[in-house]
């Protein structure tokens, strides 16, 4: 063997060597945010079934407080085996499948592949709002949905950027823990109308047994419905910003998830999504805000700022390295 050959094979050797390394290192950063999520997600739903218990205590003391809790459980364990089709029905939503949407479903396809996860379920929302969103208790039992409005008026590599953004959120199983979330706090508004109906009667009567006492009740009325609001914002802002990253990665191209986000935002405004108005609850699951400027949601918007998500992107795609993402994407043997 000539010495051409031996160090040929060492350049190739090593390079496989660092492409694998690289790869390890990819994978367990997916990793590592996935266990994260979960610890900070379990943290701050156990606020929300805190500040629902306490509600429960307000209307009916110690009984109250464990019909809270045992709603509670009960609530968590429905959006974990129904929540997909909950929403999904909300939104009017229709399957699609390989023959309705042939391109659609090749490309998710490939992203999913690229994600590490099985291809979700597609569906269609009839609405001429560009909008997505992603739904499911897992990576194999998740659906992503599009509306006839972002396959109309998005680019196709915007489109590929938005399907890696929801798969990001499916991979790291935010629309589960978002979906709790939201049931919770939606729950804690509707004992909040019955705390501030029957709740003062009690406090009057039995107040001499009650340690949070009239005031600490009032307070914790009209605080808890604002903090469980402020909980769930906090759980969808940052998964928002950590899906954007992730959708550039699985797509390789942040100005393309970038330029959507902008116009999806811009459309947003002068499109409606009916399903979306009519549910709200719904609408920390798109990608962008579907509700219209100057309703009540948007005072407490579960998104970031469109600008700060556009500026983090860009950021991305000026240190964006393509041999990374083609690591990443086929694996270590290319």
């Amino acid at each position: 063997m000539d010495l051409g050959s031996v160090a040929g094979f060492h350049i190739i050797k090593n390079s496989l060597y660092v492409k694998w390394l690289m790869f390890l290192r990819l994978t367990d950063l997916w990793e590592y945010r996935t266990m994260m999520n979960y610890a900070r997600a379990a943290l701050l739903l156990s606020v929300l079934t805190a500040l629902f218990m306490a509600l429960g205590y307000m209307v009916a003391g110690q009984q109250g407080m464990m019909i809270a809790l045992i709603a509670a459980l009960v609530m968590n364990g429905s959006a974990y085996w129904f929540s997909d089709r909950i929403v999904l029905r909300m939104q009017r939503a229709e399957l699609l499948d390989s023959r309705d949407a042939p391109e659609l479903y090749q490309k998710i396809s490939q992203l999913a592949a690229k994600a590490g996860i099985p291809t979700p379920k597609i569906y269609l929302v009839h609405s001429q709002q560009p909008n997505a969103f992603a739904t499911g208790r897992n990576p194999q039992n998740a659906a992503v949905a599009v509306t006839t409005g972002l396959l109309e008026y998005l680019k196709p590599e915007e489109i590929t950027g938005v399907l890696a953004h929801e798969l990001t959120h499916i991979r790291h199983r935010d629309t589960l823990i978002m979906t709790i979330a939201a049931t919770i706090a939606g729950a804690i508004g509707l004992i909040t109308q019955f705390a501030f109906l029957f709740g003062s009667q009690r406090r009057n009567n039995q107040s001499s047994s009650n340690p949070i006492g009239m005031v600490g009740g009032l307070l914790l009325l009209i605080l808890a419905p604002l903090a469980a609001m402020l909980i769930q914002m906090a759980i969808s802002r940052s998964r928002e910003y950590q899906a954007d990253a992730g959708g550039a990665e699985i797509s390789g191209n942040p100005l393309a998830l970038a330029a959507a986000l902008e116009k999806i935002h811009r459309l947003a405004d002068v499109k409606e999504n009916p399903y979306a108005q009519a549910n709200p609850a719904t609408a920390h699951l798109y990608i962008i805000n579907p509700l219209h400027a100057g309703n009540m949601a948007e005072w407490f918007s579960t998104h970031p700022p469109i600008e700060k998500r556009i500026e983090r992107l860009q950021q991305m795609a000026s240190r964006f390295s393509p041999t990374r993402q083609e690591i990443f994407s086929k694996g270590p043997w290319g």
